[in-house]
């Protein structure tokens, strides 16, 4: 031990020694290779940034960012006054704390429950079967549940009519959409979201649970005693980047959901954007929408991790 401790202090020691641009010339290659990315950032995350300034101006294409007037916060002032906006961000928060209610934790129980299982055949396709919605288009899924719940074609619907019940269109029906968004996301998330998870159930030390059955613990003991402890810091990270999605809405999945009959419990931000921005053509208005959305995101993001920071060891920083 005392021999690893020395070849790794003698390891730090030269890197001090070499200094920033020593250290960049040496490990030139794995900078290199960080090229690709750090460009991608810039060009398409960073880049496009500049144009949150027409949030603050009267934006006309023609005249473009530069000879479009300034207008201060017009627009801001606007978007707090408008009932519209504030409707949806009330759908916006509603349906984002069921999905972070429902959909953040199952990811977890489905990873407890393919580490449980002892047949590694059985285990791969459960995997396989919970990754593949993840795969395809909400145009594609949106179709298939929409058929799924049809009031004259749906096998929801044909069992409910020989029970005796009425048909119910639970995609058109106000008091069932935001449920049909919730467990829509759950069924194409869960299995995805819980690769993460069940990577670090593998590094679980295997002599851990050998300890924990020796002292006369149970699956259920086990889980809480030993997996979840090693899920522990992985979930922290998880929830605090979670939280910083909930004005994050999914347009793509509300847009191919949403009807005239279910605006007023489901039209979010992003479709309130795509009407106001893409059709309306209001630029300024709707990128004042996104920054203000963003800046929430982001406070959220800098709560959770400071909540985190406190009440345990794990956190983003």
């Amino acid at each position: 031990m005392k021999t690893v401790n020395n070849v790794e202090k003698g390891k730090m020691e030269r890197k001090s020694k070499r200094g920033v641009l020593g250290n960049l010339i040496y490990y030139k290659e794995y900078y290199i290779m960080l090229i690709p990315g750090l460009l991608f950032f810039l060009v398409f995350c960073y880049g496009p940034m500049y144009g949150l300034i027409i949030a603050f101006q009267d934006y006309y294409p023609l005249k473009g960012v530069s000879g479009s007037a300034f207008v201060g916060l017009k627009h801001f002032k606007a978007l707090f006054s408008d009932p519209f906006f504030l409707s949806v961000l009330k759908n916006t928060i509603i349906i984002s704390l069921y999905k972070l209610l429902i959909c953040f934790p199952a990811p977890i129980i489905l990873c407890l429950a393919l580490n449980e299982i002892k047949s590694m055949r059985f285990k791969k396709v459960a995997q396989s079967i919970s990754y593949l919605p993840h795969f395809i288009s909400w145009v594609v899924v949106s179709g298939i549940i929409i058929e799924f719940l049809s009031p004259s074609r749906g096998p929801i619907n044909i069992l409910l009519q020989n029970m005796g019940f009425d048909p119910v269109f639970f995609v058109a029906e106000p008091k069932c959409f935001r449920g049909v968004l919730v467990l829509s996301d759950l069924w194409k998330s869960i299995g995805w979201g819980s690769i993460v998870y069940l990577a670090a159930v593998t590094s679980v030390d295997p002599t851990l649970y050998e300890a924990a059955e020796m002292d006369g613990a149970g699956r259920i003991k086990k889980i809480i005693h030993v997996t979840l402890p090693a899920l522990a810091p992985i979930i922290t990270v998880m929830f605090i980047m979670e939280s910083g999605k909930i004005l994050n809405d999914s347009f793509e999945q509300v847009y191919n959901f949403l009807t005239p009959s279910t605006y007023a419990v489901g039209d979010v931000i992003s479709t309130f954007v795509y009407r106001m921005g893409i059709q309306k053509m209001q630029y300024s208005f709707t990128t004042a929408v996104d920054l203000f959305k963003n800046g929430i995101s982001f406070m959220l993001v800098i709560l959770t991790n400071y909540i985190a920071r406190r009440t345990n060891d794990y956190a983003l920083w």
